[in-house]
């Protein structure tokens, strides 16, 4: 696609939800919009290809959703994944937006699958796309280039220029050429820094080198970095983020959602000394899984390992690849490479200390819990007896940064405590606004699609 010679009214940099939540609202809106996506089309949609759900207060049963989900059990339960690290006013704000924002996602494309059961337990709380995330990216640029979006892909945005408080000029490589637009509104929705492992091991140390990254490699932090640089107003710690425990045998780069292990509530979980670290039992999967990130990132050579029994195979949804299976928990040690001394030393004291498993129920809080073991597990605990035996190592695998660029109620940047006029923030770009730590499954996606359509609205507004 070849770059109009006339400047926009709006650029939005970055092609996944939040960009595109954003051009969609502006141009509805009258506006002339360019999306700069550094991605070549295949790759589109950032970490938004990888995503599966979103997550939506709701007063009653709504689309696939069933019963009702208040905004206050909503922000409890993100309280209790940030440890109150929040800025609550703003996570109100995308909590009460949220259910206005399912019927505009089906209004523009987005269509959902009946609600989930199981282990997930989200059929009252997250919304689940027909055909994931890359089915969402696919039908929000249906919709964008209907209503005359143009979209430039292989577009990397190189620098902002800011005067005072206005960006003057956007400046971008595209099919082998520099350009410069001086658009009247500019909206970054262009992710974290994640895919830049120098700058992640520098606020990690090395052991960042050992990371995975689940999602994009085009999210490099290159606009963050520029506008950073340049006196905007930052928010967010550079060492949280967003980071699961996935299969150890992911790629480096893109594994995306098919590479995370929902096993760690059915299961013991070692380090590469076959020792426990945590309570795998703590909470229901979905309130939980993101902590395990950091905590396998917190163990020697950044490694855990997975051990489940032949009763607990098929209580969860598998990773992409089959977990190692062995017929004697000595076996399986050696094929992980744990200690097989330990290893069962490990198992057996974990046996021991599980109590009555009656109670057993796998898809909510149980209390079937360990006795006299530290630490304990609180919940699932079910004694490790039944062959064959299987393991699955785990990495960390990071999402996104929670460093970002800080905005208020408009989605709108600062300099210096002014307002940059003709500058918002969406997505992940700016989620460390509102997340301070922790992660509650699909509310990235609330944001996103929240911030998204505000930035987009605002900067229409401004531009008109």
């Amino acid at each position: 696609m070849t770059t109009q010679k006339t400047d926009p009214d709006i650029v939005v940099i970055g092609g996944g939800n939040a960009a595109l939540c954003a051009a969609t609202t502006a141009a509805e809106a009258g506006a002339r919009v360019r999306i700069l996506e550094a991605a070549p089309k295949p790759y589109r949609g950032g970490n938004s290809r990888h995503t599966r759900n979103f997550r939506c207060m709701h007063e009653g049963p709504l689309g696939p959703l069933t019963d009702s989900y208040s905004e206050e059990e909503y922000l409890a339960d993100l309280m209790k994944v940030t440890g109150g690290k929040t800025d609550e006013h703003l996570a109100r704000m995308a909590i009460r937006s949220s259910e206005e924002c399912l019927p505009w996602m089906q209004e523009h494309g987005v269509r959902f699958q009946p609600s989930l059961s199981g282990t997930l337990s989200l059929s009252r709380t997250n919304a689940f796309f027909l055909g994931g995330g890359k089915s969402l990216v696919n039908a929000y640029y249906r919709t964008a280039e209907a209503l005359g979006v143009e979209v430039c892909y292989e577009a990397p945005v190189t620098h902002l220029q800011v005067e005072d408080t206005h960006v003057t000029e956007v400046v971008y490589s595209h099919q082998g050429t520099e350009h410069r637009v001086s658009p009247k509104s500019v909206i970054v929705a262009s992710g974290g820094f994640q895919a830049d492992t120098d700058w992640l091991a520098r606020a990690w140390g090395p052991a960042a080198k050992n990371f995975l990254i689940r999602g994009t490699p085009y999210n490099r932090g290159v606009v963050l970095k520029d506008l950073l640089d340049q006196g905007v107003e930052q928010v967010g710690d550079p060492t949280q983020c967003h980071a699961v425990a996935i299969d150890g045998r992911a790629p480096k780069f893109d594994g995306g959602i098919v590479t995370r292990l929902d096993c760690v509530p059915f299961s013991i979980v070692v380090n590469k000394h076959a020792q426990r670290f945590y309570d795998e039992g703590e909470d229901v999967w979905p309130k939980r899984y993101a902590i395990w990130g950091r905590l396998v990132a917190n163990q020697p050579d950044q490694v855990g390992f997975v051990i489940i029994d032949a009763k607990s195979l098929e209580l969860f949804m598998p990773s992409v690849f089959p977990p190692i299976k062995a017929d004697t928990l000595g076996e399986l040690a050696q094929k992980l490479d744990l200690p097989p001394k330990q290893l069962g030393a490990t198992v057996e004291a974990f046996n021991v200390a599980c109590g009555d498993t009656s109670g057993f129920h796998p898809t909510e809080l149980d209390g079937v819990a360990t006795s006299g073991l530290e630490p304990p597990k609180t919940n699932w605990a079910r004694p490790i007896t039944e062959p064959p035996f299987y393991g699955y190592t785990l990495r960390t695998g990071v999402t996104f940064t929670y460093l970002g660029l800080k905005v208020d109620e408009n989605a709108q940047c600062t300099v210096g405590n002014r307002a940059v006029q003709n500058l918002w923030a969406a997505g992940e770009t700016m989620a460390g606004s509102i997340l301070g730590q922790g992660y509650l499954a699909g509310f990235g996606m609330t944001i996103g699609t929240v911030f998204g359509r505000i930035a987009g609205r605002e900067a229409a507004k401004h531009a008109n």
